[in-house]
């Protein structure tokens, strides 16, 4: 059975509440990623993506040498067991219309799964209903 811990990458590189929107944006281009999980104190709070910089922040005229991270990241994250079945991690994709989701083992994030892992390790069938619903907005 191909789980979680099978697709994802690791470790998942993970931002802090108190980063500036500014260093975010390096820290994703840097790590050539759109999203990353954002931490405090170990314990995931949030997700932050290159969208919502773009978007909730600079189109609405923030600033973001000073506009923290725990400002605008999404709080209501999803997220997989690291021992969760892949069609599971498939499936949490799809429904939540997200193309990277964290992976916990426990309360400690210990990587991501995106889109493309799922696609390099699922069946072919599974992979396009995947991309179909994420692809729904």
């Amino acid at each position: 059975m191909t789980t979680a811990r099978d697709l994802m990458s690791s470790p998942a590189e993970c931002l802090a509440p108190d980063d500036t929107l500014a260093d975010a944006a390096k820290e994703l281009a840097r790590h050539d990623v759109g999203s990353m999980p954002v931490l405090d104190n170990g314990r995931l709070v949030g997700v932050l993506t290159d969208r919502d910089i773009v978007v909730s922040a600079i189109a609405r005229g923030m600033d973001p040498s000073s506009t923290r991270v725990s400002e605008i990241a999404t709080a209501d994250v999803v997220s997989v067991n690291v021992d969760d079945d892949a069609s599971v991690v498939a499936q949490v994709l799809a429904d939540h219309q997200i193309r990277r989701v964290p992976v916990l083992d426990g309360d400690e994030v210990v990587g991501i799964v995106a889109q493309a892992d799922v696609a390099t390790q699922l069946d072919r069938s599974t992979v396009g209903e995947t991309v179909e619903k994420i692809s729904e907005e």
